[in-house]
């Protein structure tokens, strides 16, 4: 009689066989398809990973460990693999269609990348093999791009292998595509144009920040500049450009570019918020400085290589987001009072904190390594440095504002100084001003002429009528006199019923006798104040200069003395002086 467990041994030994061959299917990554149509293939999904955890492995190596199946899906998020200590080999199956010429770019669309061996295998032989990296000579590159490409030779009809080994003290963040020449030229021509127009937006503000600097002296202008260099610094090593244009073969650049950058950029953030919210506590203000000097401290430790790029990413990542965290109840308090710098600050940080989040997600492998995430902290960067650029203009113009009101007090505070505030006429600080105004501007064939004016029967109104008509009664004087005289000319109130006129650009003296019967006929009628009707008298005395003076108090006083002598005679004329 057969034993019945043979079979049942036999029949779980071929399930488990099946069992594991269906785990092996569902693990192992499916090759890339190429050449049938699309002509840019991401190559994420059919990528399987390795951590190189012991001693450096050779290609043939990290091959044989593929076959053996110690290659596995890589957890996380697509094209982000996060910050890893050591090297990753990466496994790329690849087939091409037997119609395709096998032309190929491989494409790490990431140029922090620092070291990137790139091997491709044929039946287990290397057909080609390449160095990539930002730490990589520009000379030894094979293509002289902003980020990491190969042109591949892949045979047509055939399947072959791609391994990578990736190594880099920053994220290993690994987008990864092939594409066909000329669509790899379109991209890199899209993203070309793209840098071109971002960097060159931060390049316009700085160059304007500077040129206001200079010319204005605003420190305030100073400060934005410093915030727009670490940030285009910043896109100019995320980016490539920077060492694709400026620092070609930098290694110190390469390796320092990025921690200086935010360094920088969190120095001006410090620096220009402060003054932004001026009008805040000396606490904050000094927490603020003292956030500077510690960003500035730490970027000359780093310059120094004192210490390495892990520590600085801990200090960027704890005083980058202190000028925001500290500016917030300003801005605040601001946005409540209606003021749109507390609204451009807000603004401004909500953007920087959400493009910061989604940058962070990409570095720590948890969100997928796309356009909009790549790119997000750059537009993000770009719409402060414009919502700071707004706050600058709106804190310029209300600098302005406060000078034009100080210039404006000023300036009253002037003419009180020099103006009769009952008459609005000149006092005598402001006659004195005028008078050597005219006197250094007269001209030798011409004169001037001052007459001193007293009224008669001004204290009778005044002391019968009260202060109030006396004060009216002097505002028509006044009136009356600026009626007879010509633009140029000035009347000034000395100080109760004594008046002066002063008129320049007399070529003879026979004009300065016409005024003073001008002045004597705005006496002739009586003045109308309310119902009452007042008649006035008036003294008057006239000087010539320069030849009874060359100055206010000769003048003055020789007018002074012809004016008593017409007093004395008890004659309505203009006197002379002797």
């Amino acid at each position: 009689m057969a034993d019945p467990v043979v079979p049942l041994n036999r029949l779980w030994q071929l399930l488990r066989c099946l069992l594991l061959s269906w785990l092996c299917l569902a693990g192992a990554a499916q090759a890339a398809e190429l050449g049938t149509g699309a002509a840019r293939v991401e190559l994420w999904p059919s990528l399987s990973m390795l951590a190189e955890t012991g001693p450096r492995l050779s290609a043939q190596v990290a091959l044989a460990a593929a076959q053996a199946g110690q290659f596995g899906r890589p957890d996380g998020a697509k094209g982000a693999l996060g910050l890893r200590q050591g090297a990753v080999w990466l496994r790329i199956p690849l087939q091409v269609a037997s119609q395709d010429d096998g032309e190929w770019v491989l494409e790490l669309d990431y140029p922090p990348l620092n070291h990137v061996e790139v091997y491709l295998l044929y039946q287990g032989q290397i057909l080609q093999q390449a160095t990539l990296g930002n730490l990589q000579p520009r000379a030894t590159r094979p293509l002289a791009s902003r980020n990491h490409a190969l042109p591949l030779s892949l045979p047509p009809g055939r399947r072959s292998e791609l391994l990578l080994r990736v190594q880099t003290q920053g994220a290993m963040t690994v987008p990864i595509t092939l594409a066909k020449p000329a669509a790899y030229q379109s991209h890199a021509l899209s993203e070309q144009l793209l840098q071109g127009l971002l960097n060159g937006l931060g390049l316009a503000l700085l160059v304007y920040s500077l040129a206001q600097w200079l010319s204005l002296r605003e420190p305030l202008f100073a400060k934005y500049a410093l915030l727009i260099t670490g940030s285009l610094l910043f896109s100019l090593l995320q980016f490539g450009t920077g060492a694709q244009f400026l620092w070609p073969d930098s290694i110190w650049m390469e390796q320092h570019a990025g921690g200086l950058s935010a360094l920088i950029a969190a120095c001006g953030s410090y620096l220009f918020i402060e003054q932004a919210l001026q009008g805040s506590s000396l606490l904050f203000r000094r927490l603020m400085w003292g956030g500077a000097a510690l960003t500035q401290l730490s970027a000359l430790v780093f310059a120094f290589d004192l210490i390495d790029v892990r520590v600085i990413t801990v200090i960027i990542s704890t005083l980058g987001l202190a000028p925001a965290v500290m500016g917030l109840p300003g801005a605040l308090r601001r946005a409540r009072q209606r003021d749109a710098i507390g609204w451009c600050l807000l603004l401004a940080w909500l953007v920087y904190l959400l493009t910061t989040a989604v940058a962070i997600g990409v570095i720590k492998g948890r969100l997928d390594a796309n356009f909009w995430t790549l790119h997000a902290f750059q537009f993000g960067a770009s719409f402060d440095m414009l919502m700071f650029m707004r706050v600058l203009g709106l804190r310029t113009a209300a600098i302005k504002q406060a000078a034009a009101e100080a210039r404006h007090e000023r300036d009253l505070l002037h003419a009180l100084a020099h103006t009769d505030a009952l008459t609005g006429l000149a006092n005598r600080r402001g006659l004195q001003l005028r008078m050597d105004e005219l006197l250094a501007r007269r001209r030798p064939e011409h004169q001037l002429a001052l007459f001193l004016l007293d009224l008669n029967g001004f204290k009778q109104v005044n002391d019968r009528h009260g202060h109030e008509t006396g004060d009216a009664l002097l505002v028509a004087v006044a009136r009356r006199l600026q009626a007879k005289l010509h633009p140029g000319d000035l009347v000034a109130r000395l100080g109760g019923d004594e008046f002066v006129v002063v008129c320049a650009e007399l070529s003879q003296p026979q004009q300065a006798e016409a005024l003073g019967e001008r002045l004597l006929e705005a006496f002739s009628s009586p003045f109308q104040i309310g119902t009452l009707s007042c008649e006035l008298g008036m003294a008057l005395g006239q000087a010539l200069a320069p030849q009874d003076g060359g100055g206010l108090p000769e003048l003055l006083a020789h007018a002074d003395a012809a004016m008593y002598r017409g007093k004395r005679a008890q004659s309505a004329a203009a006197f002379f002086a002797p």
